[in-house]
């Protein structure tokens, strides 16, 4: 499973902004808590990258096989459905093969003896059933680097929805636990906020198996993704 913790962010989204004054003035006493709340989603898309690399004695030579076995690749995957959006070249990089003088060599210094050439395809897959054929198809074709997988949703806007009510109702508790202690009762919301952050996937215990398409295909684990929404609330206290 995957973990994502999105705090998307309202710097400030103030509710109310108006506390109400106490005597002599001041602002009135108030509480301060953050809560959390999670939602679990199924993924329904996968990220993948495929590299392949070739090495030859010219950088033209590596780059010509890099190509093909490259362009033979994205055909592939536009067989298995995958749509022109959905694939776009990462990274391309040249980089000559050196000798270097050492006790086993005459070298004086150091030689090119070739290039290698790596060119890397990002792929979504939106049908997460093809994913262990694609993988094990685009290794047939001539992948030999990259297979990096995440899976994650089109839209969560339902878990975050539901993650952010969790994190109110978990805030609520949170203060009306502190203020149930200290002998008062909480009083209205006076600011509530979102804190910034960036997701971080982690993967997680439990999970959900995927069956292969076929027998060859590469056995993958699609899991669940948890959105983790955080807020700030602050709360009016009411004297008993």
């Amino acid at each position: 499973m995957t973990r994502f913790f999105i705090p998307l962010a309202l710097a400030a989204s103030v509710l109310a902004v108006a506390p109400a004054a106490a005597q002599g003035g001041g602002a009135s006493p108030r509480i301060t808590v953050t809560g959390e709340g999670e939602a679990w989603v199924s993924p329904d898309m996968a990220v993948i990258t495929l590299s392949v690399l070739r090495e030859a004695e010219t950088a033209r030579a590596a780059m010509d096989e890099s190509n093909a076995a490259m362009a033979a690749v994205i055909e592939a995957m536009k067989e298995e459905g995958v749509e022109p959006r959905d694939l776009q070249t990462s990274g391309l990089s040249i980089n000559p093969q050196y000798v270097y003088p050492n006790d086993r060599n005459d070298e004086e210094k150091p030689r090119i003896v070739g290039y290698q050439v790596t060119n890397t395809l990002t792929v979504r897959l939106r049908d997460l059933a093809k994913l262990g054929g694609v993988l094990d198809r685009s290794v047939s074709l001539g992948v030999n680097q990259g297979g990096n997988i995440v899976f994650t949703n089109d839209d969560p806007s339902e878990a975050l929805t539901e993650a952010r009510k969790r994190a109110v109702e978990d805030a609520l508790a949170r203060a009306q636990t502190l203020a149930e202690a200290a002998g008062v009762s909480v009083g209205d919301v006076l600011r509530i906020s979102e804190q910034t952050g960036m997701p971080q996937p982690r993967p997680l215990a439990r999970a959900m198996r995927m069956e292969a398409a076929a027998d060859s295909a590469v056995p993958v684990e699609a899991g669940e993704n948890s959105y983790k929404v955080q807020v700030n609330v602050t709360f009016e206290i009411e004297q008993e």
